[in-house]
């Protein structure tokens, strides 16, 4: 199973039902197969992270998923519709965020939400309150009555998040939701997202930004070459090692303990830095003890990288 749930090693409850399925989904272009066996599930009340290097297949699912784009076989369910025989149904329950903005520029942000809340069958009597609200909740309602081509790259990237949940989805699938965002609006870009999945939705979010989706995710699938990879064993802490920061006021003292312990390390960039491999965080945490009980006086330990980064390095089949 290529989805890496990290939900229980979280101590959270076991996972919902799923709001995506998709079974040995394929879909190419000419002799490019971009999507080539893809099968896996993302449970409801959960932000499932997609990801993979550019030319895995993430953006082709996506617009499956989106009910965009006919497979050319295999089967997928969003919100328990068929995106092929109950497409119209499908797309219904979906909000779809593309990875570019593209739109009627010469519109302001309050008549493009309105056309799609229209197009999704809001009536207009409640429409102009949903716009309002979904304006003021991405920090839009200052351009509300300004034409979209005046909005920044950030500005256009909320406006199309607003765009997706116009008619209030079920499920949600969004395509580097973060770029062109300032920090503080990928901050409230994350509390956005997990409180949609802690409202019950699917939220399905594709980034090639790994720090970003650490604090996020509750699972993640890995895509390689149009295909999902099995990656589960690999993304156990305790089974695949991982590079640790870690630095002392005495340099000296700290190599020679690490000597004396009879484990490896390397030297970091900084002058008392060193870098080691531990198994996970109960290896540091004795690490630390012993060093502390050896009389060395760490001032820092850290991983190198979050979770998803080591896991998505391990992948060597890109560069096979």
């Amino acid at each position: 199973m290529s989805d890496v749930q990290t939900a229980a090693e979280r101590g959270a409850a076991p996972p919902s039902p799923p709001g995506i399925e998709a079974h040995d989904l394929r879909r190419a272009f000419g002799e490019v197969k971009a999507v080539d066996g893809i099968s896996f599930a993302a449970p409801s009340g959960a932000v499932t992270a997609l990801i993979g290097p550019n030319g895995s297949g993430k953006t082709t699912l996506l617009l499956i998923l989106a009910g965009l784009l006919a497979p050319d076989s295999g089967s997928a369910r969003v919100g328990g519709f068929d995106v092929v025989a109950e497409n119209l149904a499908a797309r219904s329950v979906v909000g779809w965020m593309p990875d570019a903005f593209g739109t009627w520029d010469a519109l302001t942000c309050t008549e493009i939400l309105s056309t799609f809340a229209h197009a999704y069958g809001i009536p207009r009597s409640a429409s102009p309150v949903r716009v309002a609200d979904l304006l003021e909740q991405l920090h839009l309602s200052e351009f509300a009555d300004r034409p979209a081509r005046v909005l920044s790259r950030g500005q256009k990237q909320r406006l199309g998040l607003a765009r997706a949940l116009v008619h209030d989805p079920a499920v949600v699938l969004l395509d580097e939701p973060a770029s062109g965002l300032d920090p503080r609006s990928r901050v409230e870009l994350r509390d956005l997202l997990r409180g949609l999945a802690d409202e019950g939705r699917t939220v399905l979010v594709s980034s090639h930004v790994l720090s970003e989706l650490e604090e996020l995710y509750d699972h993640a699938v890995f895509l390689s070459r149009g295909r999902t990879v099995d990656v589960a064993r690999a993304a156990q802490p305790a089974v695949a090692s991982r590079g640790w920061r870690i630095e002392a006021l005495d340099a000296s003292g700290l190599r020679a303990f690490l000597d004396g312990a009879g484990i490896p390390w390397t030297a970091g960039p900084g002058t008392a830095e060193v870098t080691v491999a531990l198994a996970d965080y109960p290896s540091a945490s004795q690490l630390v003890r012993a060093a502390v009980g050896a009389g060395i006086d760490l001032h820092t330990i850290a991983p190198l990288s979050g979770r998803l980064e080591e896991t998505y390095l391990a992948l060597n089949e890109e560069r096979a």
